[in-house]
């Protein structure tokens, strides 16, 4: 008789993650267990064929050799031969304490891995776009250079654990469940220290403020992370370190503001240059350029210089720098100055100051017209 398919049995897609296999077969899984139907063989054989679908779609190697050959893969001693057959291998808690090992604290109690840390660090928009190298200082959980994280005084040792044995957890029968509990008396470890190293007191960690020196890629931007792979807090008992986090904030610059890759600033510049044209000294983040600022330019006006922006850290095009005109008006004008402003303001006046100030006239008919519409 052919077998059923494994991803039929289980209810799930051919391209489903472990994630949704062990989700299918925790519920496939409590509903058909055999101590939940005694005496049901349909029950029984439907949970062994659960089981069995279960072991071959959660190991790699063996869910790779299903795909591609079917059930012959493990035919004719393919893949350790018919071991599989029925459910035959291993018991129910070694594969259902793999599944709700989450709810219960699992079959043993591993050593914890280090907490990971953060460190914010702030920049100027120059040190971020060109990238800079920077030491800093981390106050953090090392591991004890005098019991190299045993937590046991030099020439001794921990101990096995007698009331769990060495598993970090004791069982409760609670219904068909096996519940397992932290054991209260190592609680957890699975060991217990007689005679703890006197530097760290048996915690095989101590504070430790270490120096670090961090290399910024250039481009980041505020919100970007560099991470440190092991340079967070030491682990329990020997467990790896957790990671160190560099978290980037670019301070406010006086001149230029970020967008992504481009950069903007304002340029102020008198209403002569505006009208007449002229050139003028622009700041880059690579020293100064000249800019050229055609007759008749408005307030508002963008000018674009391309490749003076910024390089992402992640690739691509550099950005440009949008440099935006500002006209700025005179202040503290002398007696000339103000009687040559007026004589400038009395030669663009009547019909001629309409072909002079555009706007200026566009606007003017625009509200007349609006009076006009309101008492007509």
């Amino acid at each position: 008789m052919a077998k059923k398919d494994y991803y039929e049995i289980l209810g799930v897609s051919r391209d489903a993650d472990e994630r949704e296999i062990k989700k299918a077969y925790k519920r496939l899984a409590m509903k058909h267990h055999p101590d939940r139907n005694q005496g049901d063989k349909d029950s029984e054989a439907k949970f062994k064929e659960i089981k069995e679908a279960y072991e071959i779609l959660t190991d790699e190697q063996k869910k790779a050799a299903y795909d591609q050959y079917g059930h012959a893969a493990f035919e004719h001693g393919g893949m350790g031969g018919g071991g599989f057959g029925g459910g035959g291998g291993g018991d129910f808690n070694d594969i259902f304490g793999d599944v709700f090992g989450d709810i219960f604290g699992g079959r043993r109690q591993r050593a914890s891995r280090g907490s990971d840390l953060q460190y914010n660090m702030v920049l100027t928009l120059e040190e971020a776009v060109r990238g800079v190298t920077k030491e800093i200082r981390i106050p953090t959980l090392a591991e004890c250079d005098t019991c190299h994280g045993s937590g046991a005084k030099a020439g001794s040792s921990a101990t096995t654990c007698s009331t769990c044995h060495g598993a970090g957890q004791v069982q409760m029968r609670q219904g068909f469940f096996a519940v397992q509990q932290t054991c209260p008396t190592c609680h957890g470890r699975g060991k217990i220290i007689k005679d703890p190293c006197n530097k760290c007191h048996g915690q095989g960690r101590v504070e430790k403020t270490k120096t670090l020196s961090v290399k910024i890629p250039a481009g980041v931007d505020t919100g970007d992370r560099v991470r440190l792979s092991g340079e967070g807090e030491a682990g329990e008992n020997g467990a790896p370190a957790g990671d160190l986090y560099v978290q980037v904030q670019v301070k406010q610059h006086p001149i230029f503001e970020r967008d992504g890759n481009n950069l903007y600033c304002e340029v102020p510049i008198n209403f002569a240059m505006a009208a007449l044209g002229g050139e003028i000294e622009v700041p880059t983040l690579d020293g100064r350029v000249n800019l050229k600022v055609p007759a008749e330019t408005q307030t508002g006006k963008l000018f674009r210089m391309r490749g003076k922006g910024v390089k992402s850290v992640r690739g691509g095009a550099q950005g440009d720098l949008l440099c935006r005109v500002v006209v700025e008006t005179p202040v503290k004008l002398n007696d000339k100055q103000k009687q040559l402003l007026r004589e400038l303001e009395e030669s663009l006046g009547g019909e001629k100051g309409a072909k002079n100030s555009p706007r200026s006239k566009s606007f003017l008919d625009g509200v007349k017209k609006f009076f006009d519409d309101l008492t007509g």
